[in-house]
């Protein structure tokens, strides 16, 4: 297995797995504007992917946007689209991706916002300190 960013020339395989990842959690499928924007953003790092590959198969990914907190007074990330083909779940890739992207997105804290169904599962791979709760306006 191997953990990379993800870049603009892996844009193709990214955007096929995030088709796979809003199906999954039954979002509404992106747009062709929304992979324009997606790259834009990519781009401009605003937004940083990191992909796990299985011989040659993106067959992981996750995200990292990229802001300031005053939390600790550095760069700081918001986790999203965290995503593990069903064929290669429960084998250490999802820990080790997280553990990836954060090492090498340059961050000094990352947070994630997620149903309550999901909290044991982040808090497995590391998310553990609860910062409140999380809303958004749209």
């Amino acid at each position: 297995m191997e953990y990379t960013e993800l870049g603009i020339s892996q844009a193709d395989a990214l955007w096929e797995l995030h088709k796979a990842y809003k199906t999954t959690i039954k979002e509404t499928a992106p747009t062709e504007q929304d992979r324009t924007q997606l790259i834009q953003a990519m781009e401009k790092r605003q937004l940083r992917f990191y992909g796990a590959w299985d011989e040659g198969a993106l067959v992981g990914c996750c995200s990292i946007s990229i802001g300031f907190s005053t939390f600790n007074y550095q760069l700081s990330g918001v986790f999203d689209d965290f995503y593990i083909i069903p064929s290669h779940r429960h084998r250490g890739i999802a820990r080790k991706l997280v553990q990836y992207a954060y090492r090498n997105s340059g961050v000094g804290s990352l947070t994630v916002g997620c149903a309550d169904c999901d909290v044991a599962i982040y808090q497995a791979l590391g998310f553990r300190i609860p910062l409140g709760n999380l809303l958004a306006m749209e």
